[in-house]
């Protein structure tokens, strides 16, 4: 029998690679680094040091909403049944609208009466430039799912290939959203091309309330655009889309909605809800970011809802 060797109580036990790494009382304090990926883990020994002093919490102040209740640099709220304007911020000033351009886009393209059960196949010239988008090269999709990418998910491509199945030349249907425009009194908004990408594609927060209520009359869009997901399937492969518009998994019953950003328009968003029994189209241009739009949204419902016709332009 092998004598007993009796070993120090302040011994680290280490186990083979992978396993844990055990200090027992008494013994020095030691630190482990990460196991790498393709090797063993390593321990390296590490001298005592003198705890550092507890810190402190700072208890930040809540962040107010800036003079005229919004971050966005453009806002409006309209009750859509009488036209009354509950609250602006430079509402009538024309500045770059990103993707809310795609709801003139479909008003004309469903103009034009086309059958929606049509399919239509990819190409890559239509990808080319749209940024990111699901569709692939030689899908074939239906104009229905098409449009429900346009609304929902603000896929660029497949808006650009709404546009040429509309049976009209790029001049001829980018003439008539901009009389479409004119003929809704949207006397502060130019459309030059179909998706928003485009910078000079501009409005006003009060005619991007305009086209939206135009837009949400119809019952196709009005249905599309209050979906939280939407699921289909092409030659090639399944879609499953959900809707960009954050406010339909909130409190509020919505009527219909678009986002938009591009850089040189910060987030944009146009919605039409129901509130506590009231109507209300509220939009907002500028927003710095994606989470603000929806923030400056929620506290212009709240403050239309509390102080009524309440008016800014700054």
């Amino acid at each position: 029998m092998s004598p007993r060797i009796r070993r120090p109580f302040s011994l680290l036990l280490m186990a083979s690679a992978g396993s844990c790494l055990i200090l027992l009382p008494g013994s020095s304090e030691a630190a482990a680094t990460a196991p790498q990926p393709d090797g063993p883990a390593t321990y390296t020994a590490s001298t005592p040091t003198t705890a550092a002093p507890a810190r402190h919490k700072r208890h930040r102040r809540p962040r107010r909403a800036p003079a005229g209740g919004v971050y966005s640099r453009n806002a409006i709220v309209v009750d859509p049944e009488t036209g009354k304007v509950l609250f602006e911020k430079n509402a009538s000033v024309s500045v770059p609208i990103a993707s809310l351009t795609k709801l003139m886009t479909d008003i004309v393209f469903l103009g034009t009466k086309q059958d929606l059960d049509r399919t239509h196949t990819v190409t890559r010239d239509e990808l080319t430039g749209m940024g990111r988008t699901q569709l692939w090269t030689r899908e074939v999709i239906s104009l229905r799912d098409l449009l429900h990418m346009s609304l929902m998910c603000s896929d660029n491509a497949a808006t650009r290939i709404l546009a040429r199945e509309s049976g009209l030349s790029e001049e001829d249907f980018l003439a008539q959203m901009n009389r479409k425009a004119v003929e809704l009194g949207m006397t502060g908004s130019r459309y030059v091309e179909f998706t928003g990408l485009d910078d000079r594609n501009v409005s006003t927060a009060a005619d991007c309330a305009v086209v939206l209520r135009h837009a949400a009359s119809q019952p196709i869009v009005r249905d599309i655009m209050t979906q939280r997901s939407y699921e289909f399937r092409t030659n090639r492969r399944s879609h499953f889309i959900a809707n960009t518009n954050r406010l339909l998994y909130g409190r509020y019953e919505v009527r219909g909605g678009k986002t938009g950003h591009i850089a040189e328009a910060g987030y944009c968003l146009a919605t039409w809800i129901n509130a506590q029994g009231h109507e209300l189209i509220a939009v907002v241009l500028g927003a710095p970011t994606n989470a603000t739009r929806f923030a400056d949204v929620s506290r212009l419902v709240n403050l239309s809802l509390t102080q009524p016709a309440v008016a800014t332009t700054n």
